[in-house]
């Protein structure tokens, strides 16, 4: 995507309205192959046909001082601290808090007639869309299928006309995300985005989008977008199980205090920054990190990983924790760091019962529970890291706090680049 800023006198071209934001807020989009003509009073656009056309002027909300870390070394960390304020914001979006109410836009299409949900991303939204899986699937009780990108649009789904295709995409402009858009909605699917970026290709595309309010992000691994994926997500599998008639009024008023009680918690996680650092330094020595979990923690484990090996370039890999004994448990020694993220619930004892088996191995355990489960069974592992009591159904957006401050801190413990890590890009614009 190109980015067409118009000035005063002078006119810009940029990768997108971000870049632009420190000389002009009224930008147009180049769509594709438009091919643009610049002097420093005129913007000429051609098309495919290479007929002139005109393509609306925006006014952007991209603010330049987006663009600036303030008092923190990076902009990672600018924007994992930005988390509660941000979830809050898109929470407020989407929330009643008078009437406990899940407020959604205009659809064009029938939410209670949906018998199927097709989850497409890349990256850390593929684990957004995971979480998502579990919460439409429990509470919605319809059938999700979640896949990445860039292998749904090769494998040539089976997609009955009338399903529900949800795409989830920080930028807007992720390649292999748009393609697979493009191919869902050739197929008769109701078309669904969830973005961080407004005007980009897939909201073009889109039948209907629910836009995250987490503003810019410039670190390229993915935090505060992340938590508003789940945010916007949480939202959208309430208000889906209660047009499905799975529940009723009072469920859906308690999910969503539940869920207005995240940001504050969320503030409260980054309390324990200081401990996280120190154990930083341990994890730092590792060429080998292994992350544990079950059920909604599942997919943050996994981000997890991901979010180590992009900005510190360790090997890590994150798995249920009931699959260990079918091949990861011969990884484990005393020189391997295992990340055991088990909050209290019905899954927490057997994620636990994994934990013992690891411990048994000599394994260096990190135990990411809860008060409760600290209490329980904190004292059996190397380092516990505590964090508040909430709902099981938010607990997704506070665990991956944690695991973001770790590998921030591990990268910057071994000096790599934590905002632009090496052969990754914010926007994956190439399949």
């Amino acid at each position: 995507p190109l980015a067409v800023g118009h000035g005063e006198g002078e006119m810009y071209l940029g990768s997108d309205a971000i870049a632009l934001s420190h000389l002009t807020n009224r930008v147009s989009y180049l769509e594709d192959g438009d091919r643009v003509e610049l002097t420093h009073t005129s913007v000429t656009i051609f098309d495919e046909n290479d007929q002139i056309v005109e393509r609306e002027i925006h006014i952007s909300t991209a603010a330049s001082g987006t663009a600036d870390k303030g008092n923190y070394n990076h902009f990672m960390m600018k924007e994992i601290h930005e988390q509660p304020t941000v979830v809050g914001q898109t929470l407020g979006t989407m929330i009643d808090p008078i009437l406990g109410h899940v407020n959604l836009p205009d659809l064009p299409f029938d939410l209670s007639a949906i018998d199927r949900v097709t989850i497409i991303a890349c990256g850390t939204s593929f684990y957004a869309g995971q979480v998502a899986k579990y919460w439409m699937e429990q509470m919605a009780r319809i059938n999700v299928e979640v896949d990445v990108a860039s292998e749904f649009r090769y494998r040539e789904a089976v997609m009955p006309t009338g399903g529900l295709a949800i795409f989830i995409s920080q930028s807007g402009e992720t390649a292999d995300t748009l393609a697979a858009l493009k191919y869902a909605k050739s197929q008769g699917q109701h078309i669904l985005s969830i973005l961080n970026v407004p005007q980009s290709s897939m909201e073009r595309e889109s039948d209907v989008v629910l836009l995250t309010h987490a503003g810019p992000e410039i670190g390229v691994a993915s935090t505060k977008a992340f938590t508003c994926q789940l945010a916007v997500l949480a939202c959208f599998s309430i208000a889906l199980a209660k047009a499905r008639g799975k529940i009723d009024d009072a469920e859906e008023a308690r999910l969503c205090v539940a869920l207005t009680e995240a940001p504050a918690r969320m503030a409260d996680v980054l309390n324990h920054e200081e401990a996280i650092k120190a154990l930083a330094l341990e994890v730092a020595k590792a060429q080998d990190v292994i992350y544990l979990a079950r059920g909604l923690e599942y997919p943050i484990a996994m981000e997890g990983a991901l979010k180590l090996k992009e900005i510190s370039y360790i090997h890590a890999e994150g798995y249920a924790a009931g699959e260990m004994k079918h091949g990861p448990i011969a990884l484990i020694d005393e020189n391997v760091p295992i990340i055991v993220i088990a909050p209290s619930g019905r899954l927490y004892e057997k994620t636990v019962s994994n934990m013992q088996e690891v411990i048994a191995r000599k394994g260096k355990v990190v135990f990411i529970t809860d008060e409760k489960g600290a209490k329980n069974d904190g004292q059996d592992a190397l380092v516990t890291i505590a964090l508040p009591m909430l709902d099981e159904f938010v607990t997704p957006l506070l665990y991956a706090i944690p695991i973001q401050l770790l590998a921030y801190y591990v990268a910057v413990a071994k000096g790599t680049d934590v905002d632009q890590p090496r052969n990754l890009a914010k926007s994956v614009t190439v399949e």
